[in-house]
C-alpha cells in the first residue's frame, strides 16, 4: 500500500506559469510606455504655458518683446528644456526660423509679438503646441513661418 504522492510541479506546468508571466508583463509594459509618452507631451504643454508666463514678466521688466526668445529672462531656457521632452533634435531651438517636425522655434518681433512652437513626442500626424503673445495656447498641425508672431488659427 505504498502511494506515490509527487511533491512538486511538472515541467508543463511551470512553463504555462512562465508562459502567462511573460504574456501579462508585456501588456503591462507597453501601457507604461504609453503613459509615458503621453507624460512627455503634457511637459510639453505645461512649458510652454510656463514660456508664455515668463514672456510677460519679461514684457513687464522690459516693456516690450523685443528678444524676448534669446535674451536673458527671456524664454529660450524654458523652451529648449521643453524641446528635450518633444520630437526636438538634441533640444534645439531656433530663432526666427520656419518651424518643422523636429525643431523648436521662437519668433519675435521689434517689441510687439512674439509666438512659440514646439512638436509634441508623439504624434499621430504632424502636431505641434503652440504658444504666442496673445495668449493663444493651441495645438495645430500648421508650422508657423519665419515670419509668424501669432499662432496658427
Amino acid at each position: 500500500m505504498s502511494k506515490s504522492l509527487s511533491k512538486g510541479f511538472t515541467l508543463i506546468e511551470l512553463l504555462v506559469v512562465i508562459a502567462i508571466i511573460g504574456i501579462l508583463s508585456s501588456v503591462v509594459l507597453a501601457s507604461l510606455n504609453s503613459a509615458r509618452n503621453k507624460g512627455a507631451d503634457a511637459a510639453v504643454k505645461a512649458s510652454m504655458a510656463n514660456a508664455r508666463a515668463q514672456a510677460e514678466l519679461y514684457y513687464d521688466g522690459q516693456g516690450n518683446y523685443t528678444l524676448v526668445c534669446t535674451a536673458a529672462g527671456g524664454i529660450n531656457s524654458i523652451l529648449i528644456g521643453a524641446a528635450k521632452n518633444s520630437n526636438s533634435t538634441g533640444g534645439t531651438l531656433s530663432n526666427n526660423a520656419l518651424a518643422s517636425v523636429t525643431s523648436a522655434v521662437c519668433n519675435d518681433t521689434g517689441g510687439t509679438s512674439w509666438a512659440a512652437e514646439m512638436p509634441f513626442k508623439t504624434t499621430s500626424g504632424v502636431t505641434n503646441y503652440c504658444v504666442d503673445s496673445t495668449g493663444k495656447a493651441t495645438t495645430t498641425i500648421q508650422f508657423i513661418t519665419a515670419t509668424t508672431y501669432a499662432c496658427p488659427p
